[in-house]
């Protein structure tokens, strides 16, 4: 089979994808030697990391915008390469301020890459399922990869070095796209930014009755995706009664799944439809975690991880449902705006379960996020059912 141009795109796109989710997951595996040297607490340094997942999210938007004005290839180019740069920022922090500050940046800039690069291949593929799918693989590759890197890497040399290897991951990356991926063509070149902003063209697109059912599945997926890769290891550690070394390995085989299957949840959007694909999805990953409350011994845990970690792949589902919704002119700034919503929204996730777990017990706090998954599932069968049109 002969190699195409699209395909170029594609993969690199992925590991542009994989360098910027590499940079945030391997700050984690250290944050105990980092409390040590700056001599805060474990709460404080939650306080930077919210901040990292907010900007990752609150950038969405922007990107679409800045896009739209400078072209999709320009913007993953800065996400890229502002990854590599605030990753040795963070790494050479002399002070906690510094630290933080590092930290927001990294999350702004990583989220520059997203939804642009959804849209280039909205622009480059027909079947963007199986495109999205693709591309969403780089970040569970991430997922497994990096931590376990970072922290054999903190154990050995330090925290320092650990962080800096999102820089080490991003810098041939970036030059991998910027010579192999051509120049984009921006959609708006000459149309002011600020006008992109403006509340009204805003509110209207976010309230369009299917794009706004779409953004409210979304929420619900993103919710039980960020409690999942926050909490997962400690429920197996404090409800289930595993080690931590196992939990971890448990942990990672979580995002292996996900990689793994990615590419076919997405090629079942384009095959059976949005809607069926995401609802199969949900209610897996519902299936894994009833499997998780309810069912002991080992293989239970490991048929739990097969379900949760194909369900949690719902992006490649779900998202090209907005692209489908959206006008080639509205793809940029549209989808990035979508992003900005569920993703702000959905990163309550940890939160709330860190609420519900201390309140109630594991148990409780994980049936609310298979609660969640169920909701989703039957408000995509009700609006079938009734031919709603949502």
């Amino acid at each position: 089979m002969e190699w195409r141009y699209k395909e170029t795109v594609l993969v690199l796109s992925t590991l542009a994808f994989f360098a910027t989710m590499a940079a945030r997951l391997v700050i984690s595996p250290v944050i105990p030697a980092i409390t040590d040297e700056f001599g805060v607490s474990n709460a404080v340094v939650g306080v930077a990391m919210t901040g990292l997942w907010m900007a990752y999210f609150a950038s969405q938007f922007p990107s679409g915008v800045l896009a739209d004005r400078f072209g999709e290839r320009s913007v993953i180019l800065v996400a890229v390469s502002g990854t590599a740069v605030t990753s040795l920022l963070i790494a050479v922090a002399p002070l906690f301020a510094v630290f933080v500050v590092a930290t927001v940046l990294l999350g702004a800039v990583a989220g520059l890459h997203y939804s642009v690069a959804a849209t280039l291949l909205a622009r480059t593929y027909d079947d963007i399922g199986i495109a999205i799918g693709f591309h969403n693989s780089g970040g569970p590759a991430a997922g497994l990869v990096a931590p376990v890197l970072a922290a054999w890497v903190g154990v050995r040399y330090g925290w320092r070095p650990a962080v800096a290897i999102g820089a080490v991951v991003a810098v041939p990356i970036f030059v991998l796209f910027a010579w192999r991926v051509r120049p984009t063509e921006p959609r708006r070149p000459d149309e002011p930014m600020r006008n992109r902003f403006e509340l009204e063209p805003v509110v209207e697109l976010i309230s369009r009755p299917k794009i706004a059912f779409t953004v409210c599945l979304a929420i619900a997926g993103a919710f039980v995706w960020q409690a999942t890769s926050s909490f997962l290891p400690t429920f197996l550690v404090e409800y289930r009664g595993q080690s931590t070394t196992t939990a971890g390995a448990v942990f990672s085989a979580y995002f292996v799944v996900q990689a793994v299957t990615q590419v076919g949840v997405g090629a079942a959007s384009d095959r059976y439809g949005r809607e069926i694909a995401t609802a199969g999805c949900m209610a897996l990953a519902a299936a894994g975690f009833a499997v998780l409350i309810a069912v002991p011994g080992f293989v239970a845990v490991a048929a739990a991880v097969i379900l949760v970690g194909t369900g949690l792949g719902w992006g490649g589902a779900l998202l090209p449902r907005f692209m489908d919704e959206l006008s080639e002119s509205e793809q940029g700034a549209g989808f990035g705006l979508v992003r900005t919503v569920y993703g702000v929204v959905g990163s309550l996730g940890s939160v709330a379960t860190g609420f519900f777990a201390d309140a109630f017990g594991w148990a409780v706090s994980f049936s609310v996020l298979t609660a969640l998954l169920a909701l989703v599932v039957v408000a995509l069968a009700v609006n079938w059912a009734l031919g709603l049109g949502y």
